[in-house]
């Protein structure tokens, strides 16, 4: 694609997210799109909401879990950038209206301690480079009619990302093993999904090192202080305007999420 074509469809995703209507997947109007442009276009994007006013602060991992991988026909996953504008507080209730489809997922976020970047970035390195680990509940959403994304689209859509829920009980990564940790999640008091960190590329730090070795490729690295969300520990939970999330982890705590509005 040329660079006024990566611009048009930037354009179009950033309208969705300020109108919170989605557009048809991308590869229906433009099948030539590849994975190179969809970087492209994503880049874009949060070029334009950070015009705006937004401030980069971490990134996504997402397509971790080998179901989606072979469900998308990718054999590695994709990234995306956390705004500020992304993040609510632990408890709060947030508007389900800004939202288009949204679902949760519970993940183990990182705070880095300082700048991690590579290429060659080992699994040493990535650890000594968190400061802490807290439990999280991710809201994905996408811009794309009906979840109908391929690869190219997710990857242009900034990964499918929508908001952040971040727990406020953090603990150092010597007190956990991060892949036999198990987490259930609960939709109204209903428990709707369970998993363990093992379904992150068989280990959640797997997926901060293929993170941050990626990113090298784009001449990028990750700044101290951001938030690294390395991909879902369950599947994907849908939710609407009433209902209430807790994730549980064992030995990390709970993180909990309220959407506005009467339920159905």
């Amino acid at each position: 694609m040329i660079d006024e074509e990566i611009a048009q469809v930037a354009t179009a995703l950033a309208t969705a997210y300020e109108r919170h209507q989605p557009i048809r997947p991308i590869v229906e109007d433009r099948p030539e799109t590849d994975l190179e442009d969809a970087y492209g276009i994503q880049r874009a994007l949060v070029a334009a909401l950070m015009a705006k006013g937004a401030k980069l602060k971490g990134r996504k991992v997402g397509l971790t879990s080998a179901v989606m991988q072979r469900a998308l026909s990718v054999n590695e996953p994709d990234f995306g950038c956390l705004l500020d504008t992304m993040f609510h507080p632990e408890g709060a209730e947030i508007a389900a209206d800004q939202f288009i489809a949204p679902r949760i997922e519970p993940e183990v976020a990182f705070v880095l301690r300082r700048e991690l970047a590579g290429p060659g970035v080992t699994m040493a390195e990535a650890i000594a480079a968190v400061e802490f680990v807290l439990p999280a509940l991710e809201i994905i959403d996408s811009r794309i009619i009906d979840w109908q994304i391929s690869l190219v689209d997710t990857v242009a859509d900034n990964a499918s990302s929508g908001g952040v829920v971040l727990g406020g009980c953090p603990r150092p990564l010597d007190r956990l093993d991060l892949r036999l940790l198990g987490c259930n999640v609960w939709r109204n008091g209903t428990l709707a999904a369970t998993g363990a960190g093992g379904a992150v590329l068989g280990n959640p730090l797997n997926a901060l090192v293929w993170l941050v070795n990626r990113l090298a490729t784009f001449d990028e690295g990750i700044e101290a202080g951001a938030v690294v969300m390395p991909g879902s520990c369950t599947a994907a939970t849908p939710v609407a305007a009433g209902d209430v999330v807790s994730a549980s982890f064992a030995g990390l705590g709970q993180v909990t999420v309220r959407f506005e509005g009467r339920g159905p």
